[in-house]
């Protein structure tokens, strides 16, 4: 019995595979974690209900836990766009130092880590939850 030659019809065929590196899991990877390992369980030894469920919950805090982080992701996006709209008003804020309520001209919103201060007219900085009421500018100029 003779066997013929077989020769490759795609010999300029090349292989790339662009494999991305995540340095965390997300809630999808761990729902495909768990389906992979129920459709992998052996018959005859299933999982048990207990890690079961507390995988689940697990599955559930980690769903929150996102939720939450986008919430504050967006809240501080919006608490950015209210203090850039502080520029050019004045604003009375409750100043710690002396123990009062003071009014100012905001000069500048400054973002600090993940904090947000105005800088007022006179050169100080006071943090966007010190502020109690925004006014349009004085006619005389502010400050």
């Amino acid at each position: 019995m003779a066997i013929d030659s077989v020769s490759s019809t795609n010999q300029n065929y090349t292989y790339s595979a662009s494999r991305q590196i995540k340095n965390n899991l997300g809630k999808d990877d761990f729902l495909n974690l768990l389906i992979t390992q129920l459709t992998h369980q052996d018959p005859l030894d299933p999982i048990d209900d207990t890690e079961f469920i507390a995988q689940m919950a697990q599955f559930s805090t980690l769903e929150q836990i996102t939720n939450v982080a986008s919430s504050m992701d967006s809240l501080l996006k919006m608490a950015r766009l209210s203090a850039e709209s502080y520029v050019g008003k004045e604003v009375i804020y409750y100043d710690e130092d002396k123990g009062t309520y003071l009014q100012s001209s905001v000069r500048s919103a400054i973002f600090e880590d993940d904090k947000v201060y105005l800088e007022l007219n006179d050169g100080k900085y006071v943090p966007l939850e010190s502020v109690k009421a925004v006014t349009a500018p004085s006619k005389d100029g502010g400050d």
